[in-house]
């Protein structure tokens, strides 16, 4: 029998990291030590070769001929959404809607379900930590249909200020939108407390979990969305893929997003009918390789174990904390302790993080500095730009490591 990942009590990020041709690489002869995996992952081999192999093998439109290839290539489209379907806990794989990233799910909700359903002075209320993706979509509407926009507060040290959520909600309260876990504090959110609340007002709830999906199971049946949005290429799959999931009933309610190819049942000259879901929402030529190369993606995911992916993530967590937090000249922000993925954000007092940042692309460690399409969240911090290190499955303590020793020579470096 052959023996995968998941038959062993922790993971082995060394062995992990030989199925991701990208770590042979040098930067300036240096190894390459990847630390950017909120912004996106590295993609293993199998995801690679499963988009080379449609390519290669069976390139052809989905849906639209009788032929061999466009029969094999629409069966491994439609199997990739039931992959994702499972992996998220759906009821059924028709309540997956491929689009391009997060971004896209959330504004096809935005257009597909806000433009047609809002009104004056009906309210969403969003948290002041979300992502810019899930700020201006709102703020569009705001200026479109006179809704009006309201956000729940952080504490200083990060964390949403959940005694105040009941005095924001009311009956007219049509959408709570929350992220997940935050791309810049780590910091996960207690769902089931603020679904709760949402839905005693009647809201729908909108989930970004764009920096949770992939890194812990989440069960969309079991938590009681309406919606949740993620982004494949930051779950090892290729860029340019991600998904809405959406309670059926809504979909087959809402208007579509795109309009086209494909989305579509009937066309007179007169009027057109809607496709059934999920096509509904997936006008045109869907990327279709990039679909198969996610359900690799959950593939892989699956046979290493979501159980043993948070785990190793908190655990390197927890040492590049204690390792960082022996230093005054460094500022970590957000909270040090409660649930969190992998994603640190600091500064160097008097160091710009964009030089901190090239200090250590020099050396071969990618990082992100900036502020992280969060300039709300930013402002409340105090803050304007941060330098971001997160970890994913194929990081270890020696490459963090090698951060602390870098980020001390920088410290020297400006004399501090």
């Amino acid at each position: 029998m052959r023996k995968t990942y998941s038959d062993s009590i922790n993971l082995n990020a060394y062995e992990i990291r030989k199925d991701f041709r990208i770590f042979e690489r040098k930067i300036r002869e240096k190894p390459l030590i990847y630390f950017d995996n909120a912004a996106t992952t590295q993609k293993p081999n199998s995801v690679i070769e499963a988009e080379k192999r449609f390519y290669e093998e069976t390139n052809a439109n989905i849906h639209r001929a009788v032929h061999t290839l466009s029969y094999e290539s629409t069966v491994l489209y439609q199997d990739a959404h039931k992959k994702v379907a499972d992996f998220m806990g759906a009821k059924s794989w028709r309540e997956i809607i491929f689009t391009r990233n997060a971004t896209e799910s959330i504004n096809l909700v935005a257009y597909g379900w806000g433009l047609h359903n809002l009104k004056e002075g009906d309210e969403v209320l969003i948290t002041i930590m979300e992502h810019h993706s899930d700020i201006v979509p709102w703020q569009m509407l705001r200026n479109l249909k006179g809704i009006k926009l309201r956000f729940l507060d952080v504490d200083d040290e990060g964390r949403l200020k959940l005694d105040e959520l009941p005095k924001l909600l009311s009956e007219r309260t049509k959408l709570v939108g929350i992220i997940h876990a935050s791309n810049v504090l780590g910091t996960v959110n207690p769902l089931e407390e603020i679904i709760k609340e949402a839905k005693k007002v009647g809201a729908l709830v909108l989930v970004d979990a764009a920096q949770s999906v992939p890194h812990f199971s989440i069960d969309v049946t079991q938590l009681g969305c309406d919606f949740l949005v993620a982004s494949g290429h930051k779950m090892l799959a290729p860029t340019g893929t991600g998904f809405l999931y959406g309670r059926r009933e809504l979909l087959e309610a809402m208007e579509p997003f795109l309009y086209g190819g494909d989305m579509i049942e009937t066309v007179t000259v007169e009027k057109a009918t809607w496709n059934e879901l999920p096509w509904k929402y997936e006008a045109g030529t869907p990327n279709i390789a990039g679909a198969i190369g996610l359900g690799a993606a959950v593939d892989y995911l699956n046979r290493l174990g979501m159980e043993k992916i948070i785990a190793h993530e908190r655990e390197l967590l927890s040492y590049a904390l204690e390792s960082l937090s022996d230093f005054p000249w460094i500022e970590i922000y957000g909270p040090k302790d409660g649930e969190k993925v992998g994603v640190i954000s600091f500064n160097i007092k008097g160091v710009h993080p964009h030089d901190v940042a090239g200090i250590l692309d020099e050396e071969g460690i990618a990082v992100r500095s900036g502020h992280h399409c969060t300039q709300p969240l930013m402002r409340r911090l105090g803050i304007e730009n941060a330098v971001r290190v997160s970890f994913y499955l194929y990081n270890t303590r020696e490459e963090i490591d090698k951060l602390i020793e870098v980020l001390r020579e920088t410290k020297r470096l400006f004399e501090i």
